[in-house]
């Protein structure tokens, strides 16, 4: 988002000490993720809140942000955190089912806006979702009700406050760009809800951040929601066949059907795409009434770009060109799955105890430690998990199954890795370079789970690959769990230990140079972030 100007730094990029601060709570989510370097391309100085800072460490702007540990449901964590501070993005929202997410939400909101006031926060910004127009918000979906609801209480809270509406937002790695994606292109002839009926305005990341951005400048006196969309107004099944154009698919048969429910609907796409019914929910369930802007006000404190807004068909296009080069910023998946564990590994000191359950596995290999742990690095996603792949992938239909995010959100980047990325139905929990790799669990399990992956060398200067799962179950159908699946341990585990090794003595060969052919060595171009 270089684009932005009117910025308050220096010849540099970075931000002088009079430049207006912002915090940013979502920092780890997909559209937090890509406000705060647009914040600091405008010259802002930036504070970004998180509950586990360490999941920011390894973001390309990390080291240009101050990061404070919080909860917005947490008064005392918040007024910490607002110091000083002269804008307050709001961007997190609870997930989840039945009333306690929405009494989640309400508190949050209303301890953000307390916490606004008392420290002198000049405004806030929150990006919320559209509403129908005509419908009482007491119809609304669960979800939609709560994003309205959280906008009338930062609205009321006496703090200046823009709320943005938007309806499908369309980018690389977004949940709704997903959705469509994997729906269209495995799907030549669906069956479908009769929600592909219903007129949309979908916008595009780029000007969801460039709004964003541009509240921050807002005046004092604007307190009021706006509606922001892209040019386009159009019906989910037009999003499907224009995206088939777009991705030089043919023209998809689409047969809409009154019977399926807001929840068999979420469970249909999340078997199809990689996004989990949990998340398919509040997004299908916000496509049942027409969702498309009443107003286009924000022009006039935001104005657009001088060639428009983006359309839908380049949004499209944008969004495929940075998956292809392997530049998606941020992902859907992202943000933590609602239940994911959170507890401390079993290994640190702070644990509770209880019983523990171990594989532990390791061996020489023939290799340099710079081989094997690109290997490591690299797993998961197209390259697989390196041992009875029919396993994996069973497994990862069972936990969609149950309601899961099963195997198949891949990964953010084909090589490279950072804290706090889903990995399939992992998330990295930490990672040493060239050293360790540590995932854990965000399957449906009834414990538990990690599983770490290290390198080293030993006495004899022989490099090392180190391999161990751990599981705390929980309960006696715990117990259960992990001794039905003891048999496989040793053809999967045992497997992939094999196999990453063979891996790492491909990978080296193919880097090594051709004596006399003149070959250079292969190396790592990276990406840009």
């Amino acid at each position: 988002m270089t684009d932005l100007e009117d910025g308050h730094g220096d010849s540099t990029g970075q931000p002088d000490d009079s430049a207006p601060r912002c915090l940013v709570t979502g920092a780890t989510g997909y559209i937090g993720g890509r406000l705060v370097p647009a914040l600091l391309d405008a010259g802002y100085r930036v504070r970004a809140l998180a509950r586990t800072p360490q999941k920011l460490r390894d973001y390309p702007w990390a080291d240009r942000v101050e990061v404070v540990r919080g909860d917005v449901t947490d008064p005392d964590s918040l007024a910490e955190a607002m110091r000083g501070v002269d804008v307050a993005y709001y961007l997190v929202h609870a997930l989840g089912t039945g009333s306690t997410f929405e009494e989640t939400d309400r508190r949050a909101a209303r301890t953000f806006g307390e916490q606004a006031r008392a420290a002198g926060v000049r405004r806030i910004v929150y990006l919320g979702g559209l509403t129908p127009a005509g419908v009482p918000e007491k119809d609304l979906s669960p979800h939609l009700r709560s994003r309205a609801e959280v906008g009338h209480i930062l609205l009321s809270s006496k703090v200046p406050t823009a709320v943005l509406r938007a309806a499908i937002v369309i980018g690389s790695g977004s949940a709704s760009f997903e959705m469509l994606r994997y729906l269209t292109e495995r799907l030549p002839l669906m069956v479908t809800p009769s929600w592909v009926r219903t007129r949309i305005q979908p916008v595009a990341v780029r000007d969801v951040v460039r709004y964003l951005v541009g509240c921050a400048a807002l005046p004092a006196g604007v307190n009021r929601a706006f509606d922001i969309g892209g040019p386009d107004v159009m019906t989910y099944r037009d999003m499907m066949q224009r995206y088939a154009a777009v991705a030089g698919l043919r023209p998809r048969v689409i047969l809409p059907v009154p019977v399926l429910t807001p929840t068999l609907s979420s469970r249909w796409v999340g078997l199809v795409t990689p996004v989990p019914s949990s998340i398919a929910r509040p997004l299908t369930e916000s496509l049942r009434h027409e969702v498309v802007c009443r107003e286009h006000d924000i022009k006039g404190y935001v104005p657009d770009p001088p060639d428009g807004t983006i359309g839908f068909d380049r949004a499209l296009r944008l969004a495929l060109k940075r998956i292809q080069e392997a530049r998606v910023d941020t992902r859907w998946s992202n943000a933590a799955v609602p239940g994911a564990p959170s507890d401390p590994l079993p290994t640190d000191p702070d644990w509770a105890g209880g019983s523990l359950y171990r594989d532990e596995r390791e061996m020489a290999v023939p290799v340099g430690p710079e081989a094997l742990w690109r290997v490591i690095e690299g797993i998961g996603g197209e390259n697989g998990w390196y041992s009875f792949p029919l396993a994996w992938a069973v497994r990862g239909w069972l936990d969609r199954l149950v309601g899961g995010v099963g195997l198949r959100r891949g990964r953010r980047d084909a090589q490279h890795l950072r804290v706090g990325d889903s990995l399939d139905f992992w998330r990295v929990e930490e990672i040493v370079q060239g050293e360790l790799l540590r995932l854990r669990a965000e399957m449906r399990v009834p414990g538990l789970a990690w599983l770490e992956l290290s390198v080293r060398r030993d006495g004899r200067g022989r490099t090392v690959y180190g391999q161990r799962a751990l599981f705390h179950p929980r309960g006696l159908f715990g117990h259960a769990y992990w001794w039905s699946v003891w048999p496989f341990h040793s053809v999967v585990f045992g497997g992939m230990a094999r196999n990453i090794a063979k891996a790492a003595a491909t990978e080296e060969k193919r880097r090594e140079p051709v004596p006399g052919s003149g070959r250079e060595p292969v190396t790592d171009s990276g990406t840009d972030n």
